[in-house]
């Protein structure tokens, strides 16, 4: 789970108080716990604060958490956990949120976060260029038959193309996102499959109401049929007596008891007749094992003989565990000899990043992800003190440092160059701006 941290101070408002109506709405949630548990609460108080700030702040976690009487750090914890809470400002008019969960990916989401890219902002959790808009990838949305989707607000939008999507933005943007109907946008009804429904296309089956009413009236037309059916006609004179054949009498009806026939004696608990309940047979445990089935005796030769009808032959399942491997197996190139140990460059290789005398004033190198005090240090031994050096480092240097640190990768991965280019443009701030987070 990633980490989640408050925005930064110079974006925290000082105060916060909910208004009249959120604040009415408040109460009836503290109102629904029991007394001593009005801490439960929280969760959809911080709700009610970022629908009422859009996102929320330092401020209306602490307020929440005076109101409900719990420390503060408490309600720090629940609002950071949970990823429904924005703790960065986002977008005034519409805040995106794209589902990337296996369905909506199969489904073509990956074309419909390009389009929040081309028209809101490259990176995630960044607003378009007049602060109404933002996007972010999430987990799933829970409409996963109607994939590709995204939700704005408590509206999901289902069963997108990104035409669909691009014309949903520019109505929000436009500060008309109150025209756009939510739920699938081709047509579907509800979750049902695009074609119609296959099944349960009656209420017959559903409803107990519906099969009573067809079972009474179908009663009263039999009843009226039989009221109006002619009278009976004279019997006919009794044909001559057949002789007479000895019939058994039937059985008395009652339920038929399942047949016990193909169940062997064995000693399991399951089959003695003494276990059943009620049972008129008592029988002693030793008659029981008297009268089990032993297990066959096992036969070596037997087991080895293979089935004729398989493979006609005799098939040993007996001896050595491990076969001779064949001298033409194939044998992975890594077992066959040790894996060479790679070098460091040379120091005076043409590819090494120029070094400039130690300046009055340092960078501190360190805020670069995946720079920490050793690596620091060498890279000062390198000559190398300001992100400004780093940020002017070609491919071929990158890759003089890499193998020199021997980081297989590391620099091109954590893109210390682009790290290093927001650092020596604005600092911290600058790297927040561009990454949405601090540097750590």
């Amino acid at each position: 789970m990633s980490v989640r941290r408050l925005a930064e101070a110079s974006l925290q408002p000082a105060t916060f108080a909910f208004n009249e109506a959120n604040a009415a709405a408040a109460q009836q949630w503290i109102a629904k716990y029991p007394k001593g548990r009005e801490q439960s609460a929280i969760i959809p108080l911080l709700m009610i604060a970022q629908e009422q700030e859009g996102w929320v702040t330092k401020a209306a976690i602490e307020t929440i958490s005076d109101m409900l009487g719990m420390p503060r750090i408490r309600g720090l914890e629940v609002a950071t956990f949970y990823t429904q809470y924005q703790l960065n400002p986002v977008g005034t008019r519409a805040h995106i949120q794209v589902c990337g969960t296996t369905p909506c990916m199969l489904r073509g989401s990956e074309a419909l976060m390009d389009v929040c890219r081309s028209k809101i902002h490259h990176d995630q959790f960044h607003t378009n260029d007049k602060g109404t808009l933002s996007w972010e990838e999430v987990e799933c949305l829970g409409a996963c038959v109607n994939a590709p989707m995204v939700m704005i607000f408590k509206d999901t939008f289902e069963d997108l193309t990104p035409e669909r999507l691009a014309e949903i933005i520019d109505l929000y943007d436009a500060g008309k996102g109150a025209e756009v109907k939510p739920g699938p946008q081709n047509g579907r009804h509800g979750s049902e499959p695009a074609t119609g429904l296959t099944t349960l296309t009656s209420e017959k089956a559903i409803l107990k109401s519906t099969r009573d009413k067809e079972a009474r009236a179908a009663a009263k037309a039999a009843k009226e049929a039989l009221a109006s059916a002619p009278a009976a006609t004279p019997a006919a004179a009794p044909a001559p007596a057949a002789p007479a054949i000895s019939v058994p009498a039937p059985a008395a009806s009652g339920p038929v008891g399942p047949s016990k026939s193909s169940k062997p004696k064995t000693h399991a608990a399951e089959t003695s007749p003494a276990l059943n309940t009620p049972s008129p047979v008592k029988v002693a445990p030793a008659t029981e094992n008297g009268a089990s089935v032993r297990a066959p005796r096992h036969s070596a030769a037997n087991a080895n003989q293979a089935s004729p009808e398989v493979e006609a032959v005799s098939k040993p399942r007996s001896g050595p565990k491990t076969k001779a491997e064949p001298a033409t197996a194939f044998k992975a190139p890594e077992t066959k000899q040790p894996v060479a140990k790679t070098t460091k460059p040379s120091l005076d290789d043409k590819n090494r990043p120029a070094g400039i005398e130690r300046p009055a004033t340092v960078d501190d190198l360190k805020l670069i992800s995946g720079v920490g005090p050793k690596i620091e240090g060498t890279l000062h031994s390198l000559g190398i003190y300001t992100f400004a050096q780093v940020a002017a480092w070609k491919k071929a240097e990158r890759e003089w440092v890499d193998g020199y640190l021997n980081f297989r990768g590391r620099i091109e991965r954590d893109d210390w160059v682009k790290q290093a280019k927001a650092l020596a443009k604005g600092g911290v701030a600058e790297y927040i701006r561009v990454f949405g987070k601090k540097p750590v």
